[in-house]
């Protein structure tokens, strides 16, 4: 088990850069304004489910050899934006729905927006960096079981983050609720949101080893 004092740093510098919006807290917003908060936290869910993945590749070694390899790297970079891409033009040019359809479609799609949202942060190259670059400072090595300390900080990482990213999905809910009834907003709403996946997936591009934000 790491010392208290540990912990507390690791907290500090957690909240610290999961306040700070990424593309991850960019997409849990926009699910939030424009299907509303429960799809939000839905994506919420989703999302964490993929930082687990992360968490559980890197208490195994595996986020260490995929940051060794450059073309891995390159590899989950790659699909990563093209699947952000993908959900932005399909927004963007996909068949325009009555108001009556959408709902509906809300409604019976929370499941696929969880394994939507599980997709995207397992494809985030910088929750990769994370696992590699950032986590790996609070380890220490003379205590033991290394896999134990990282599995606990990774645990300990998506319980915060489920905190500080479904705070983000009730405030967009909110404002989601004002938003849908501008008739302006209404008419951009696809362009709008199309637009900003496209712009997660092109960011996604620009992820190098050397940073490590969310």
């Amino acid at each position: 088990m790491p010392e208290v004092s540990t912990i507390l740093a690791f907290i500090t510098a957690a909240l610290i850069l999961l306040i700070i919006p990424g593309p991850a807290v960019l997409y849990i917003i926009t699910r939030s304004t424009e299907q509303g908060t429960k799809a939000g936290l839905i994506s919420v869910c989703g999302i964490q489910a993929g930082t687990l993945v992360h968490a559980f590749a890197a208490s195994l070694g595996v986020s260490a050899i995929l940051m060794a390899s450059a073309m891995a790297f390159a590899l989950l970079k790659y699909a990563g934006a093209g699947y952000l891409i993908y959900l932005g033009l399909k927004k963007i040019f996909g068949k325009q729905q009555t108001e009556e359809k959408k709902q509906l479609k809300v409604q019976q799609s929370m499941q696929a927006i969880f394994w939507q949202g599980m997709v995207v942060n397992v494809l985030n190259p910088k929750c990769a960096l994370f696992f590699f670059a950032f986590l790996p400072q609070f380890i220490n090595p003379a205590t033991g079981n290394v896999t134990g300390q990282v599995l606990f900080f990774g645990l300990l990482f998506t319980l915060l983050a489920f905190m500080t990213d479904g705070f983000y999905a009730l405030l967009a809910g909110r404002m989601g609720k004002y938003l849908k009834g501008n008739s302006y907003y209404l008419k951009l709403e696809a362009y709008i949101s199309g637009i900003i996946y496209i712009f997660l997936g092109l960011l996604t591009l620009m992820m190098q080893p050397s940073h490590s934000k969310k």
